[in-house]
C-alpha cells in the first residue's frame, strides 16, 4: 500500500507547514514560531539546564577542564546559567527605540568569524562565566532554578511587541532574543553533559528546531545560500566550512 503524501506549503525562508497530522514534527514547530511557543521552549530548556547543573557530577569536576578549550567546568556552568539570566538583565533595562534585528543577525554581528578563542571577546565571555559561578556549584544550581521560576512569571506578562537592548546596545524583539538563548542553552547543555561524562538529555523539539534554524540563518548571512547548499550537499566544494558559524 502506498503511503499517503502530505502536502507541504512554502511560506518563506525556512518556513514549512505540513498538512495536519497526529504528531508535531520539527517542521511544524519551526513553521509556527509564535511567541507562546518560543517562550515555552525557552522555559522548558532553561528548566532542563537547571536540572543538569544540579547533578552531583558537576560539583565533582568543578575545577576540571571542560569539553571547550580554555574553559573550566565551573566557567562553562556559569556561562550556561547566563544563557537564561541575561533575559532578566535586559528586561530590566528601559525599552529601547530603534529597528530590531533578527536572532541570526545578532550572532552575525556579535561573534567574529575568526575562531581564535584568545581574542578579547572570547576572553570576556569566559571571565563572565567564571564570575557567575564564583559562589560554587550548589549556589549556581539554586540560582538557575530560581531564575527559571521568575522568568516563567515575567515572560507571561510581556507583550509580543517588547523590544530589548542587549549586547552592545543591539535592539531585538524579546522573542528573537529568546531564540538566541535557545541556541546557547541547547549547545551548552550538551557541552556540560560531555564535560561531566553523562548522556545529554533529549532537548525539547521546539528548542532544537529554533537553534538549528537560527544557526542556519547565520550561515546564510555570512556565506550566502550557494555556499550553504554546497556545505550541505557538496562538501568537496565547501572551502569556507560554511555551516561552522561558532
Amino acid at each position: 500500500m502506498l503511503a499517503r503524501r502530505r502536502s507541504v506549503t512554502l511560506i518563506g525562508p525556512l518556513r514549512y507547514v505540513p498538512a495536519p497530522s497526529r504528531r508535531h514534527t520539527w517542521r511544524q514547530l519551526v513553521a509556527e514560531p509564535t511567541a507562546a511557543r518560543v517562550r515555552a521552549a525557552f522555559l522548558e530548556t532553561a528548566d532542563l539546564a537547571a536540572s543538569v547543573l544540579a547533578r552531583p557530577e558537576v560539583a565533582r569536576v568543578w575545577e576540571a577542564p571542560s569539553a571547550l578549550r580554555l574553559l573550566s567546568v565551573r566557567g562553562l556552568a556559569g556561562h550556561l546559567v547566563r544563557g537564561a539570566t541575561t533575559v532578566e538583565v535586559y528586561l530590566d533595562r528601559p525599552e529601547p527605540e530603534g529597528e530590531p534585528i533578527s536572532a541570526a543577525e545578532y550572532y552575525a554581528r556579535a561573534l567574529p568569524e575568526n575562531e581564535d578563542i584568545t581574542t578579547p571577546i572570547h576572553t570576556a565571555i569566559r571571565e563572565r562565566g567564571e564570575g557567575q559561578a564564583a559562589a560554587g556549584p550548589e549556589r549556581l544550581a539554586a540560582d538557575a532554578a530560581a531564575a527559571c521560576a521568575r522568568l516563567r512569571e515575567r515572560l507571561a506578562s510581556e507583550p509580543t511587541t517588547r523590544l530589548m537592548s542587549v549586547y552592545k546596545e543591539t535592539v531585538l524583539r524579546l522573542d528573537d532574543y529568546l531564540r538566541t538563548r535557545l541556541v546557547e542553552l541547547t549547545l551548552h547543555v550538551d557541552d556540560l553533559c560531555v564535560s561531566i561524562g553523562v548522556p545529554t538529555p533529549e532537548l525539547p523539539v521546539a528548542a532544537r528546531a529554533a537553534a538549528i534554524e537560527t544557526l542556519l540563518e547565520v550561515a546564510r548571512l555570512r556565506h550566502g545560500d550557494l555556499a550553504v547548499l554546497r556545505a550541505l550537499a557538496r562538501r568537496e566544494r565547501d572551502p569556507v566550512d560554511a555551516l561552522r558559524v561558532m
